[in-house]
């Protein structure tokens, strides 16, 4: 796959397919801005200190990841951000080599919430602007600055701001050179359609970032995206961090599966580097997460081999519209987004 247009030009053809504009490392988006492929998520469980998320990034620049992917929720913007900038004084890495993708939580979707979410992430990051910023759930709760809040019974409290209108405040935020793309994350097909049929819309969407792996390819959504010119960015790839507050603990692990295995043992890797293979080979950017030195550095190993077309049929195979991420406390949103086929 190759890039073959430049950027002015992909803008004047809707209708290009999404691998064509895939290199061996990065994708143009809708806007010409460039996404790595494959970036490095920053997720992690509590029960890991807030250091290893620090000491992970800073491994994985040393590897070569330049995508990073982190979030207000995730509790670790002041450890990545510090890990980026210890890369950066130590001559690794200049700002620009970096695309770093940070999130609007579920409590600051009201337009007014908006930018100052955004300037708090800028602050703990110590960056002056972000690459990507995206809503992370279509669902609002009460806003404000507690991150789950609760009635007097324990339920989440819920809050229903207009999509239209968080997404007239993240294009402001373009505007005002705070951030260079913004996308959104775990929206289905109705809601992309929301912002994307919004009347005055003035900045696409450039990604939506949702759960793809093996179990779940996401592949009816996927090809929705590409007719918009949208990227898919997956994440869980390699299954689920199984954090007992979000996870089944029974659910299958992806790197178990036994079609997975043997396709590898086939072709010398990792059942790790053929999940990634395979969800990039669809087309799909790719977020590998984890703590292990030797996993961050195999994780990102995935350019040196192609799965014929009988693996990818194999692996394809295995979809069973399975969601590690089923977010079920939030249910009965009216903006829940897992009701809808995709």
């Amino acid at each position: 796959m190759h890039i073959a247009k430049t950027p002015a030009s992909l803008q004047n053809s809707q209708k290009m397919n999404r691998e064509d504009l895939f290199s061996k490392s990065v994708v143009i988006l809708n806007n010409g801005h460039k996404m790595p492929v494959i970036g490095f998520g920053t997720y992690a469980p509590q029960k890991f200190p807030k250091s290893q998320s620090e000491e992970a990034t800073k491994v994985a620049i040393e590897v070569g990841y330049r995508h990073i992917d982190g979030a207000y929720i995730y509790g670790n913007e002041v450890e990545v951000g510090q890990a980026i900038w210890e890369k950066i004084a130590d001559g690794t890495i200049r700002r620009e080599d970096v695309f770093y993708t940070g999130k609007l939580w579920s409590t600051f979707h009201t337009p007014e919430l908006v930018q100052p979410a955004l300037e708090r992430s800028l602050k703990q990051l110590h960056l002056d602007y972000m690459d990507l910023f995206i809503i992370h759930m279509p669902l609002e709760m009460k806003p404000g600055n507690d991150p789950f809040p609760v009635d007097e019974n324990g339920q989440i409290i819920f809050h229903n701001t207009d999509l239209r209108d968080t997404w007239e405040a993240m294009e402001k935020c373009v505007d005002a050179g705070l951030v260079r793309s913004i996308g959104v994350s775990n929206f289905n097909r109705r809601q992309l359609e929301l912002i994307l049929n919004k009347a005055g819309l003035k900045y696409k969407p450039v990604c939506n970032q949702v759960e793809c792996h093996i179990y779940l390819n996401q592949r009816k959504l996927l090809e929705f995206c590409k007719s918009q010119d949208i990227v898919l960015v997956g994440y869980s790839v390699l299954g689920s961090s199984r954090d007992e507050r979000w996870i089944d603990q029974n659910a299958p692990v992806v790197l178990a599966d036994p079609v997975l295995a043997t396709i590898a043992k086939k072709h010398n890797k990792s059942p790790a580097q053929v999940a990634l293979r395979f969800v990039l080979q669809l087309g799909v950017v790719v977020l590998a997460k984890s703590f292990n030195p030797t996993r961050i550095k195999e994780n990102f190993q995935v350019f040196d081999f192609n799965l014929p077309s009988e693996d990818m049929k194999e692996l394809e195979a295995l979809n069973r519209n399975y969601r590690y991420v089923e977010a079920r406390q939030w249910i009965n949103h009216p903006e829940f987004p897992f009701h809808d086929e995709y």
